[in-house]
């Protein structure tokens, strides 16, 4: 597999994450990366929004952020250009964003949590493979999967 990189979103990369495409029907499993990065915008004190780069190439996106009421670490919006998936890159996006995490840049938890949509069976297996489990919790009609960090 191609090497897989995150960069920070800045004045050189937003707009190729703007541009990024989900699949049919995607829509309403994830964010887009404009709406993504308005909400970096407000939380800019606790949280860290990534390119997902393959070779220099914008391939996705995810944001990391800081829940200072309950400490724990979030992922937001992970996606995956509908060009690029099936590699293996989000899994290895989410392994990157769990290894910025283990360097605690908000705060001091090694607990992270997600949203994900029940019907979306990709990313519930994804996330289920690195080692996340149902926390019994839900927003709205996303159940809540969590992982406590070994570091």
């Amino acid at each position: 597999m191609d090497l897989i990189s995150l960069q920070k979103v800045d004045e050189s990369n937003f707009i190729a994450c703007f541009d990024l495409k989900l699949g049919e029907g995607q829509e309403k499993f994830v964010s887009h990366p404009v709406r993504s990065l308005a909400q970096a915008y407000v939380y800019y004190k606790q949280c860290t929004p990534f390119a997902v780069c393959c070779g220099g190439e914008v391939v996705g996106y995810v944001m990391v952020i800081y829940d200072c009421d309950e400490e724990t670490y979030n992922i937001w919006h992970l996606m995956i250009d509908k060009a690029h998936q099936g590699k293996g890159y989000g899994r290895a996006a989410m392994k990157l964003a769990l290894a910025y995490i283990r360097t605690k840049p908000f705060g001091d938890s090694n607990r992270v949590l997600l949203t994900v949509d029940p019907e979306n069976h990709a990313a519930c297996g994804l996330y289920r493979s690195l080692g996340f489990s149902e926390t019994g919790r839900s927003d709205e009609d996303e159940m809540e999967m969590g992982l406590s960090l070994t570091i």
